[in-house]
């Protein structure tokens, strides 16, 4: 019983010490994902030996208002920026998604300005985006407002894993240009956050999805819709899962692939909460309790529009609920019953648009219904039973509810996260999102001759092109510097309203220079001229580049000079090593000279073959010219000059001096990200000071009143003498007058002072009282472990040469050590008791739980070292004397290495002696029974052979 108790002791400490190195060896390997709303925000967590899951808030919720509030110089977040919100309207901010990369005229902000008539918003001085003003000396950009959001579930996601996290994935709308897409970038990087990828809403709920139904996918393609109603938008996706083999590693993976998409940005849960707001104000204007416009007072409003998302929560599980508020205005109280039918009624003209995102999502990806495996509902608005009842009028079908509707989407960005993190392997998972807005290259072209100059597009990257994708696009008609454009196109899809919400059409200007100049200095060597090459690159966050121009032609070298720079011309240049011949012969031969090729490889096949076919021919010509000419000095001469001067045909890229320029709305950058970086820190550091002069004042002050409070009960105050208790008293008197005087300029450090020059006098008698409390345990602890030794010892006692030959595992001087730390423990024990029994509970404390600990631990060793001896230790082994000489030769090596494998303590452990013998003669063999009989080895003495030189291990 004490060998199990206390090696279970032991292992489990050993346990602990393998968790906390594995703890401190991976404690940067955590990440996060944030699917940030526009009225709620979730933050998903994953760290090593936790699985993924939600991170919870300070209010241990799992998701938290996405919201923020200025009052009084102090920050808030979540609901407690609501309550502000209530107080006072302009002080706090949200739905603030849909703003990102917006100038100050777009139709989005004027729609904001409708719908939250309380902001002075105004046009930024550089870039014309959208500032809140709050007063003349504070105002903040959306970038601002957003990365404060991203500190605070950064905040979260911490706390939740005790780790550092720098590093998230993002989820965004997929309506999400290339502006937006920017400036959310630059917000998180004003959050000292790194976005390993945005990752659009509901290409992570499809692979969060994927990745719980694995088993389901094979070969065969399986199609499902998911669709989304959210609180600003509403969206639908049709997306493939299907198993798909790497052509390059050969693997099979589940790939998951969007094929079409449809989106409203203006349907969503707001909307219905505003429609029930406007509502619920027309209806108590119209009670004329008082003669001032309910709509008119921003306290007014926000009330009735935190009313109105409670009331349309409830309507959507009831048949009706009654609105209730108090002081809604001029002290007048306001309650009113609203029915589900009502509801219905004020978004008559909402319902027929919820099946529109449905349908153009099946529009785009080329599929019916009749393939569809299912209809998957998520996100927090299709919880309205109207919208269900819509959609399955429409698809004829039962919807699919097995997703959680808030948290879908977060749980598939962090598995993205933990995927692309370096600290972490997941199995693989392939998500092929699709373009949106098609891109298009535009340029001019002028012919000669005098005819017009000619405007030519060319289909860049296609609608529902998928990505991560590279293009490469081939200018042969240009013979001078010129520029080209990339450009949203091909939007006839889009209403003149959403196109005007998209914001600039204009993507990239790219100005190619010294171009003249490039190809006359080539024209000389030039052999065949392939064109002006530019290389495009929409990355896996969406975000669109132009990585490169070059100027690529063929040249001829000779045998000499390819040796020396053959290197450079195998590689090319770096960009070109992305991009194949194939792609590029098909776009120098097409009509007007410039097309968009796919993904492609350098590749220089043609000029390869061309050069080993140069090569075989200089070689038969030289082999002619030696058996033909005479073996001379000066005929061999002539042949390798010959050999030497063979021309080789090789491919030369050289980069083209280029400018490129956004034609979006600019991210922040330069001066103004700065400024932006520069006030979020002030910002941060001022809430630091205040959060830790707050905690510093609540210690404080709850340290004075448990002081208090204690010296007032019986077990604390007799700890204490009399001149303590009163020294301390009053300086908790003291210290609880100074607390709450108006103190100029308080700082943390002096509240931190205080409390420690208190707790110096208090944890006097606060020591005594712990001591008194904890001795108990400790002593009874203390005794069992000696009844447990001694049990112990009677056993071990019976373990030895003199009272059990065949099972000698101690020797008597192990067992009177054990003994001896037995009975001094004992004395010891009593000793100290009885002398702390006579002292009373406010003197200094004689037997502390420190001494007993230590008790405790010298009997553990001597225990636990004669546990680990019986552990490991092994029976005599006696060797047969019927046996014969080869038998008990090969018997007794073979425990001889039993003997030299084993681990133990035993310090009397033979060793084999070093003896040149004949392993047959009959004088070693009754030398070795004699020792075996007279001697009683642990371990058994091999007959000695030439390889039997060295001896046993001896432990």
């Amino acid at each position: 019983m004490v060998k199990k108790s206390v090696t279970g002791y032991w292992l489990s400490m050993l346990m602990l010490c393998i968790i906390a190195f594995n703890t401190h060896s991976v404690q940067s390997a955590a990440v996060m994902s944030v699917d940030l709303g526009t009225e709620w925000m979730k933050v998903g967590v994953v760290s090593p030996g936790v699985p993924m899951e939600i991170a919870l808030n300070r209010e241990s919720k799992r998701k938290t208002p996405a919201i923020l509030a200025f009052r009084d110089g102090v920050r808030t977040f979540g609901e407690d920026a609501q309550t502000i919100g209530i107080r006072e309207p302009s002080a706090a901010y949200g739905y603030l998604l849909d703003l990102l990369g917006k100038t100050i005229d777009n139709p989005v902000v004027d729609l904001y300005r409708k719908r939250f008539p309380y902001y002075t918003l105004v046009g930024d001085k550089e870039r014309n985006t959208i500032v809140f003003k709050k007063s003349d000396t504070e105002e903040f950009s959306v970038e601002e407002l957003i990365a404060q959001m991203l500190v605070k579930a950064k905040e979260f996601a911490q706390e939740s894993t005790q780790q550092p996290i720098a590093e998230c994935v993002l989820t965004v709308p997929g309506y999400f240009g290339q502006a937006e897409r920017e400036a959310l970038l630059v917000a998180a990087q004003l959050a000292n956050l790194k976005v390993l990828q945005l990752i659009n809403d509901y290409a992570a709920v499809a692979l969060n999805y994927g990745v719980f139904h694995r088993a389901e996918i094979n070969e065969t393609a399986q199609y499902f819709l998911f669709y989304d109603m959210g609180a600003y938008k509403t969206s639908a996706a049709v997306v493939s899962y299907q198993l798909v083999k790497d052509k390059q590693t050969k693997e099979t993976n589940p790939v998951v692939q969007v094929l079409g998409v449809g989106y409203d940005r203006t349907l969503g849960g707001l909307e219905i909460q505003l429609r029930l707001r406007d509502y619920l104000a027309s209806e108590f204007n119209a009670l004329k309790k008082t003669k001032t416009d309910v709509t008119t007072s921003p306290r007014a409003l926000a009330k009735l529009f935190k009313e109105a998302g409670r009331l349309k929560n409830v309507l959507s599980a009831n048949n009706d609920h009654y609105a209730q508020i108090e002081n809604l205005l001029e002290d007048h109280d306001f309650k009113l019953q609203v029915t589900r039918e009502k509801l219905e009624e004020l978004c008559a003209d909402l319902w027929p648009r919820t099946t529109k995102p449905l349908e153009d999502a099946l529009a785009t990806s080329n599929l019916s219904l009749d393939v569809i495996t299912q209809v998957i509902l998520f996100g927090g608005g299709t919880r309205v039973p109207r919208v269900q009842e819509t959609i399955k009028e429409l698809i004829k079908q039962e919807l699919g509810k097995n997703l959680n509707a808030d948290e879908s989407a977060t749980m598939g960005a962090v598995y993205k996260a933990a995927d692309l993190s370096t600290g972490f392997k997941v199995k693989k998972f392939i998500v092929k999102d699709a373009v949106l807005y098609p891109l298009q290259v535009a340029f001019e072209r002028d012919p000669g001759d005098g005819a017009a100059v000619k405007h030519v597009k060319r289909a860049l990257f296609a609608l529902m092109n998928p990505y991560p994708q590279k293009k490469v696009i081939t200018f042969n008609k240009h013979t001078d510097d010129f520029e080209f454009f990339v450009n949203y196109g091909d939007l006839e899809r889009y209403s003149a309203e959403e196109i005007a919400a998209i914001g600039s059409l204009n993507i990239t200007r790219v100005q190619l220079q010294q171009v003249k100049e490039l190809l006359e200095k080539s024209k000389k060597d030039m052999v065949d001229n392939k064109g002006i090459k530019a290389y495009f690159y929409l990355d896996d966050s969406g975000i669109f580049r132009c990585t490169g121009v070059e100027y690529v032609f063929d040249k001829q070298k000779l045998d000499e000079e390819l040796d020396e720079d053959s290197t450079l011309a195998k590689l090319g240049s770096t960009i070109s090593k992305l991009f194949t011949k194939e792609a590029e012969k098909a776009s120098s031969t097409n009509e007007g000279g410039e097309q968009a090729a796919p993904e492609e490889e350098s590749s220089e096949e043609s000029a390869k073959s061309k050069d080993a076919k140069d090569t075989k021919k200089s070689n038969d010509n030289a082999n002619d010219s030696e058996q033909t000419s005479s073996k001379t000095d000066e005929a061999d001469a002539k042949a390798d000059q010959v050999k030497n001067e063979t021309l080789k045909l090789v491919t030369v890229k050289s980069p083209v001096v280029h400018k490129t320029q956004l034609q979006f709305t600019a991210p922040l950058s330069g001066t103004g990200y700065d400024s932006s970086m520069a006030k979020l820190q002030a910002i941060n550091k001022v809430e630091e000071q205040r959060v830790r002069l707050e905690s510093a004042f609540n210690a404080l002050e709850s340290h004075i009143i448990e002081v208090q409070q204690k010296l007032e009960e019986k077990p604390y105050a007799d700890c204490a003498t009399a001149e303590e208790k009163e020294k301390l008293l009053s300086e908790c008197s003291k210290l609880a007058e100074w607390l709450y005087e108006d103190v100029e300029n308080p700082k943390a450090e002096l509240y931190e002072d205080k409390l420690e020059k208190l707790q110096k006098l208090s944890n006097v008698f606060l020591a005594r009282h712990w001591e008194h409390e904890e001795r108990p345990d400790a002593i009874k602890a203390l005794k069992g472990m000696i009844d447990g030794a001694e049990k112990f010892m009677v056993t071990a006692r019976n373990l030895t040469k003199d009272t059990n030959p065949e099972k000698d595992v101690y020797t008597q001087v192990e067992i009177d050590t054990l003994s001896k730390v037995i009975d001094e423990t004992n004395a010891w024990l009593k000793t100290e008791t009885a002398a702390q029994k006579k002292l009373s509970r406010n003197a200094d404390v004689r037997l502390t739980v420190k001494d007993i600990t230590d008790k405790m631990g010298l009997l553990d060793r001597e225990v636990k070292y004669l546990v680990n001896k019986i552990k490991i230790w092994k029976p005599k082994v006696k060797p047969d004397k019927e046996k014969k000489p080869k038998e008990t030769e090969s018997d007794e090596a073979a425990a001889s290495q039993d003997s030299n494998s084993g681990s133990g303590d035993n310090a009397e452990q033979a060793e084999a002696p070093n003896t040149e013998q004949d392993p047959k003669s009959p004088q070693t063999q009754n030398e070795n029974e004699k020792r075996q009989e007279e001697d009683q080895q642990e371990t058994v003495t091999p007959t000695p052979t030439a390889d039997a030189n060295t001896p046993h291990n001896e432990l």
